[in-house]
């Protein structure tokens, strides 16, 4: 996403994750990033974070459609700068 400036991002297809479950993906995730983005309301409550070096953002929009969730992104970016490791943060109400 071109919106997210000064940032390095990288999709789960374009890593090849798209296969891989919640717990091993945040676990490779944190080898190679410092924050992990997704739309998985779930993820925040399935997965334990103790331990990663790695900051979970939910965005929380109407849809999943880019659209909507690029107008989370002001937020996302203020979540980014903020966030502390082992940490989830929540972005947008939808």
């Amino acid at each position: 996403m071109r919106e997210i400036v000064g940032h390095d991002v990288s999709t789960a297809r374009q890593m090849g994750w798209t296969t891989i479950k919640n717990g091993v993906l945040l676990a490779l995730a944190s080898q190679q990033f410092d924050v992990f983005v997704t739309v998985d309301r779930n993820l925040a409550f399935q997965q334990n974070l103790e331990g990663l070096s790695i900051v979970v953002i939910v965005l929380r929009a109407h849809t999943n459609r880019l659209a909507d969730l690029r107008l989370l992104v002001p937020d996302l970016m203020a979540a980014i700068e903020s966030a502390e490791p082992g940490t989830v943060l929540f972005v947008g109400s939808g």
